[in-house]
């Protein structure tokens, strides 16, 4: 951790992401979702998320082993939320957007997203 990284930004339809930090098993992501976006319906075979909600506010979106369905939350600044691999998931940001900040743990790869519903017509 002595060398500092050099930043990349990606944009996306929903917003963008800068990858922080990564190694051999995880990856440290801080991602902003437009106002009144969201990104995809997803879950990941092969990673957990760690997610701090860090600015504005928005909608986690998590499925329930118990319901077999689907529960919605509103998120707003210090929440946190744990996704475990293969758990179904989504946030959707608010009036103002939504910043916050990933660790990702295990396979991190974007080839390990499984999406079910896309907003933005990418591939399911």
């Amino acid at each position: 951790m002595d060398e500092l990284m050099n930043i990349h930004r990606e944009e996306r339809p929903w917003g963008w992401f800068e990858t922080i930090d990564e190694g051999d098993d995880y990856k440290v992501k801080k991602l902003f979702v437009n106002p009144k976006s969201r990104f995809s319906l997803q879950y990941h075979n092969h990673r957990e998320e760690h997610w701090t909600i860090v600015d504005g506010s928005g909608i986690i979106t998590l499925d329930d082993d118990t319901l077999a369905d689907y529960y919605e939350v509103v998120v707003k600044p210090g929440d946190h939320y744990y996704i475990p691999i293969k758990s179904v998931h989504r946030l959707s940001g608010g009036d103002k957007g939504l910043l916050f900040i990933e660790v990702q743990r295990g396979i991190c790869l974007p080839d390990d997203i499984v999406r079910l519903e896309d907003d933005y017509g990418r591939v399911l």
